[in-house]
């Protein structure tokens, strides 16, 4: 196979293989019934001055399944860290002890579950839409490659099989994470 051709079929696979991270990222921060650190890891602090990370000011920890504790490391972010976490949208509602942030983390309703099936079907053809992206990016390049038209089809096959197999891992996730969402 030519060397060309082989970079191409790399860096497509590459492409698709970072799409599918993110999706595992994604599917991280949406939850299944039980409390999770990777919950809370789109919650943004102001922190002297600039948005950081809340795992960047204070440990997160799940002492049980409903239960998230969040400890700053200075006292004088528990205010900061209360308002953020209630103005990131997730629904929790956070109490504040005078040492951590502590947020119960309710059962999941049957609406919400639906909800959470949806929003994950939707990162699952985002991700799919990222794979066919690097399979579109891979058959231009092969296209202004000068190679014969033989090698050519050959290699688009080539990207059209890896797009298969990574938009069928795609579906193992999302089905996967559907069945973590509606058990009860």
């Amino acid at each position: 196979m030519n060397e060309d051709v082989q970079f191409i079929l790399d860096s497509a696979k590459e492409g698709m293989v970072d799409a599918i991270k993110h999706l595992e990222k994604e599917f991280m921060k949406i939850r299944a019934g039980k409390a999770s650190p990777a919950m809370l890891s789109s919650v943004m602090v102001e922190y002297y001055g600039s948005e950081t990370p809340l795992s960047q000011v204070a440990n997160i920890n799940t002492p049980d399944g409903r239960t998230i504790s969040v400890q700053p490391w200075e006292k004088n972010m528990l205010q900061p860290i209360e308002k953020a976490i209630m103005n990131s949208n997730l629904g929790f509602n956070p109490m504040n002890n005078g040492d951590f942030v502590i947020i119960n983390v309710p059962p999941l309703t049957e609406e919400r579950r639906i909800q959470l099936t949806k929003q994950a079907k939707a990162e699952a053809e985002d991700a799919k839409v990222g794979v066919r992206n690097a399979r579109q990016d891979a058959n231009r390049e092969i296209r202004d490659l000068d190679i014969s038209e033989d090698l050519q089809k050959n290699a688009e096959v080539d990207v059209q099989a890896l797009t298969d197999t990574y938009s069928k891992k795609i579906d193992i996730f999302l089905e996967a994470k559907e069945a973590e969402i509606m058990k009860v």
